[in-house]
């Protein structure tokens, strides 16, 4: 990675270049502080457009070959041959078999997954927060890499910084979206206050991605909303009255 904007990296991904990126290294400045690299934000176009250029060099690729998508909170995957030219895609995961392209996904507290079959040459990036892992999005990142020739015992899956259980204060409703899919699903929830329930996310995206069959499966252990300093968090920027928030982004090719 570039020295100038460092990434968390994962050992069960070191067969391709990948990265959580953290702040550390953008050009904003204000409450989008360091390396904010959503454009969908109220930040500076040009900061955003130099942010992702930084990103696209750590990742040794042209800033057209970092390709995202138009992120939705659906189960919707897109398969990538090459940079995509015009309005993005409404989906939030995407996958290639082609050298040479980052896939990259946006988070503010939801979970980026990054996901690698080095043997069959693909790879995949997913936005999975609650309401996206709930209807499939882990599953169809997994079934997409597969049609791509992958094979699901050997990928692994990795997810990056995210909301931490203890941090993700939620009400019953939305608790009972979940326990209309599977009662069993009570045991991501535990005690808040009244009639609060934390919830756990990362450990529902490891086991729905454990589920799904993917060889490893793992998260990095970082808690997006109690690190102010490395991570961008929509629900910290809530909490703070503040009027928007950065994106984080995460990031891997072949």
């Amino acid at each position: 990675m570039s020295h100038s904007v460092p990434a968390l990296t994962h050992s069960d991904l070191a067969a391709v270049r990948h990265g959580f990126f953290t702040r550390a290294g953008g050009a904003s400045s204000g409450i989008f502080h360091g390396l904010n690299c959503g454009p969908g934000s109220s930040d500076q176009a040009d900061a955003v457009a130099v942010n992702r250029a930084r990103v696209a060099a750590a990742m040794q690729v042209a800033p057209e070959a970092l390709v995202s998508v138009s992120q939705v909170h659906s189960p919707d995957v897109v398969t990538v041959t090459g940079p995509i030219a015009g309005p993005l895609p409404r989906a939030d995961a995407l996958v290639t078999a082609t050298p040479g392209l980052a896939l990259a996904v946006l988070t503010a507290d939801c979970q980026p997954v990054l996901f690698a079959d080095p043997q069959a040459g693909v790879v995949g990036a997913a936005h999975a927060g609650w309401r996206g892992a709930l209807s499939g999005v882990l599953e169809a990142t997994v079934d997409a890499m597969e049609a791509l020739g992958a094979d699901r015992e050997r990928i692994t899956a990795i997810i990056g910084p995210t909301i931490s259980q203890r941090a993700y204060e939620v009400g019953p409703e939305f608790m009972d979206a979940f326990l209309a899919e599977d009662s069993g699903y009570d045991r991501f929830f535990a005690g808040g206050t009244g009639d609060r329930v934390h919830f756990d996310l990362p450990s529902f995206g490891l086991f729905r991605l454990r589920e799904a069959g993917v060889g490893q499966a793992a998260w990095t252990g970082h808690c997006t909303y109690s690190d102010p300093e490395r991570f961008f968090s929509y629900r910290r920027s809530v909490h703070r009255k503040e009027a928007d928030y950065g994106r984080l982004i995460s990031a891997i090719r072949l």
